[in-house]
């Protein structure tokens, strides 16, 4: 429905079950999905034409309300397999038309009573092309998705609550998602027929940070015969490197990579001098980068979605990406012994860097591709090959 600016206090919506309400007092009306409820956030938006579940569920979007560009979502229903956090990273979904019924062969539930049992709350019927244009022009508001089944909406108070969230700039939120106890991964990559598989034989062992890892990404290790051990984000180098590691892996996750750096950053260094093979990815790459004294910025509208082009500068080969951050690296501010590797092709910003002196790269998208394509798998096997050639010495 149409957006309008209101300063009337609780009412009905004008038949509306759902309302999204911008700091700015701009209000979307529409119909609610999911729980009942609302919730605050960066409202942002995601290009990806499928995984929604994944997305979801991915930690990197703590805080965040996601706008589908693509209009239908809920047509591959919901499962218990197609998840990469048990808990629920965003705060909110907003959808241009009703959720589409379900129809695949791996489909166990209707995504609105997925929404519904992981108390995740939505709007549909929302002009998502207008709210995405504000989103690119304007970079992302904060905001308020609100879902009452009586219509009756307090709408100054929905504004206020969403001018007063602090956003996330300045804002840690690893330490949320992140896992409280250490624990070991052996699952990997799912496969027609077979569903996910466990890692039988181990050649190595990498030790993963978790700033908010996604499933999919330990998999893709497990996948190449390495066994996994997962820390939580505030872990220190010391036990990190009590586990003998043979690589270490800086995962994604939320919020400002300044903020998690205050205590990730002095944990890194120690790891970077250590020598061990390190891989870094999206905030693991942002917050390499402070540990080698770089700088990171907010970006004006991020990059969300599984339709990203980036150039790799050694080959000249472009890859489509699956992507998720709102930060970035500022290339200018890299030491020399820092390399830039990938660069998109929409922006120019900076998508990956290694160091001439230590075996350590990262990149700034997600080469575990849930969702999106499988372009960047090659990126595990180079990790693995470093550990290797590293073991050899």
């Amino acid at each position: 429905m149409a957006d309008a600016t209101s300063k009337t206090a609780t009412r009905p919506a004008m038949g509306a079950t759902a309302v999204l309400v911008l700091a700015d007092g701009t209000v979307f009306r529409g119909q609610g999905i999911g729980a009942v409820g609302r919730a605050v956030g960066e409202v942002c938006f995601n290009t990806s034409m499928t995984g929604y579940q994944e997305i979801l569920t991915d930690p990197s979007f703590a805080g965040q309300i996601v706008t589908f560009t693509f209009p239908h979502i809920g047509n591959t229903g919901a499962n218990p397999e197609d998840i990469e956090t048990i808990n629920i990273a965003a705060r909110g979904l907003v959808l241009a038309a009703p959720i589409t019924e379900p129809s695949n062969w791996r489909s166990s539930q209707h995504l609105d009573a997925w929404l519904k049992s992981r108390n995740l709350v939505g709007i549909a019927g929302v002009d998502t092309r207008r709210l995405t244009r504000r989103i690119r022009d304007g970079g992302p508001p904060n905001g308020v998705v609100a879902h009452a089944p009586d219509g009756r909406f307090d709408l100054d108070a929905l504004r206020a609550e969403a001018a007063a969230w602090p956003g996330l700039e300045g804002m840690d939120l690893a330490l949320e998602v992140s896992t409280r106890q250490s624990y070991r991964w052996d699952e990997t990559r799912w496969q027609p027929g077979r569903g996910y598989g466990r890692l039988e034989r181990a050649e190595r062992h990498v030790v993963a940070i978790d700033y908010g890892i996604k499933r999919n990404i330990l998999r893709c290790l497990a996948s190449t015969g390495t066994a996994v051990s997962v820390l939580p984000a505030d872990a220190t180098a010391e036990q990190v490197l009590a586990l003998r590691p043979d690589g270490i892996f800086l995962s994604n996750g939320p919020g400002d990579p300044a903020a998690t750096g205050r205590y990730a950053v002095p944990a890194i260094k120690t790891l970077i001098e250590s020598g061990v093979p390190l891989f870094g990815i999206c905030l693991g790459h942002q917050m390499l980068a402070l540990a080698l004294g770089g700088r990171t910025e907010k970006m004006a509208r991020g990059h969300r979605g599984a339709n990203h082009p980036v150039k790799d500068l050694a080959t000249g080969k472009v890859e489509i990406t699956s992507q998720n951050h709102g930060f970035q690296v500022v290339p200018e501010s890299l030491p020399a012994r820092a390399e830039v590797t990938h660069v998109s092709l929409f922006d120019g910003s900076n998508e990956g860097l290694r160091l001439t002196d230590r075996p350590v790269f990262s990149v700034q998208y997600h080469p575990e591709a849930s969702p999106g394509p499988q372009d960047s798998h090659y990126l595990f096997d180079r990790f693995v090959a470093m550990i290797d050639e590293h073991r050899r010495r």
